[in-house]
């Protein structure tokens, strides 16, 4: 995985679906820029909708991969049984996944958070603008000189941060 061509995803729980379009046109985008690996963090709502979409890509780029990138090896354990095997799916077509730690700890959702951001070049969110791990995530790629898309709700100047 070269992080040149690697894209991260960060994003609310709460997404339903309200950017499906500008996401899967961003990411046909970032494909034609050169990105081939995308990485997600497998969590409900914007996480695994960014999964689907790149699956979809994949079907016309096989050379497209996704990694799934679990915090702990039971992160969707307390996932609804719907949304429960949603991620078994997207977990099983992922080309690769990395699984963090065995059990879940204090900190180890920041742990994947920070993966994320150390392995990616670009970092796609649907972020906006509240507290939580998909705002630490935001900033810390925005620190780290990441190019930021914000599909989200608001936008942000990144000179500001």
């Amino acid at each position: 995985m070269q992080r040149i061509t690697t894209v991260a995803f960060t994003g609310h729980r709460f997404y339903c679906g309200e950017a499906d379009q500008a996401l899967r046109q961003l990411l046909r985008s970032l494909y034609e820029e050169g990105a081939r690996t995308f990485l997600s963090g497998m969590a409900v709502g914007f996480d695994m909708a960014a999964a689907e979409a790149v699956i979809e890509l994949r079907r016309e780029h096989p050379d497209v991969e996704l990694v799934a990138v679990l915090p702990f090896a039971e992160q969707a354990r307390r996932f609804s049984t719907k949304e429960r095997e949603r991620h078994t799916r997207l977990v099983q077509e992922a080309n690769q996944r990395i699984t963090l730690a065995p059990t879940y700890y204090k900190g180890c959702y920041q742990l994947r958070n920070r993966y994320l951001v150390e392995h990616a070049a670009t970092l796609v969110a649907w972020y906006n603008g509240s507290s939580g791990g998909t705002r630490q995530t935001f900033l810390s790629a925005l620190h780290r000189g990441l190019r930021v898309e914000n599909l989200g709700l608001i936008r942000l100047d990144p000179q500001l941060f």
